[in-house]
C-alpha cells in the first residue's frame, strides 16, 4: 500500500499533544514546545488550545511590532519629502519615535525568543499536508520557521534611519 502525501510526516516536525497525564500538565506542554523552539524544529504542531492561543498572540504581537517600526519609519523618513516644510515636524517626531519604541521594545523582549523565528500557519493547501488528521483537536495552531533576519535588518535599520533623522532635527532645533 503506498503511503499518500498526506500520511508522510516532515521528519523535523514536532507535535504537542493534548494528553493530560497529570496535575502539571500545562508545565509539560510548554516544557514541550520550548524543547521544540530550542531544537528549532521547522514546524511545530500546537494541539493544547490555550497553550496554542498563548503562543499565536505572541507571535501576531511581536509580528505587529516590527510593522510598525517599518510603516511609522517609513512615515517619518518620507514625511520631509512629501509634506510642506511647517507640517514636517508634526509627523516626523510622532512616527519617528513611535518606529524606535517598537524596535527597541522588539529587540529587548522578541528578538532574543526562539518563538519569533516562527509564524503561524494559516494556508489550507500547506496544512492538509501536515499530519493533522492524527491530532485530537480541530484546530491545532500550527507554527512554521521562517528566516527572519532580513525582516529584523530591515526594521532595524528603517528604525535606525528615523533616529538619525530626529537626532539631526533636534540638533537643527538646538543650533538655531
Amino acid at each position: 500500500m503506498a503511503e499518500t502525501e498526506r500520511d508522510v510526516q516532515p521528519v523535523d516536525c514536532a507535535i504537542i499533544h493534548n494528553i493530560y497525564d497529570n496535575g502539571s500538565a500545562r508545565e509539560h506542554f510548554e516544557f514541550e514546545l520550548d524543547q521544540a523552539l530550542e531544537a528549532k524544529r521547522s514546524i511545530i504542531i500546537i494541539e493544547p488550545a490555550h497553550l496554542g492561543d498563548e503562543t499565536a498572540r505572541w507571535i501576531t504581537v511581536g509580528n505587529c511590532l516590527h510593522k510598525t517600526s517599518v510603516l511609522s519609519g517609513m512615515a517619518c523618513l518620507v514625511a520631509p519629502a512629501l509634506l510642506p516644510n511647517q507640517a514636517v515636524n508634526f509627523v516626523t517626531f510622532p512616527t519617528g519615535t513611535v518606529s524606535v519604541a517598537c524596535a527597541l521594545l522588539y529587540g529587548v523582549s522578541w528578538q532574543s525568543d526562539p518563538c519569533c523565528k516562527y509564524q503561524v500557519e494559516y494556508d489550507t493547501r500547506n496544512l492538509s499536508r501536515l499530519p493533522l488528521h492524527s491530532l485530537t483537536t480541530a484546530t491545532p495552531v500550527v507554527l512554521v520557521r521562517k528566516d527572519d533576519k532580513y525582516r529584523k535588518a530591515l526594521h532595524n535599520l528603517v528604525a535606525g534611519l528615523a533616529a538619525a533623522l530626529l537626532a539631526y532635527k533636534v540638533y537643527q532645533w538646538c543650533i538655531r
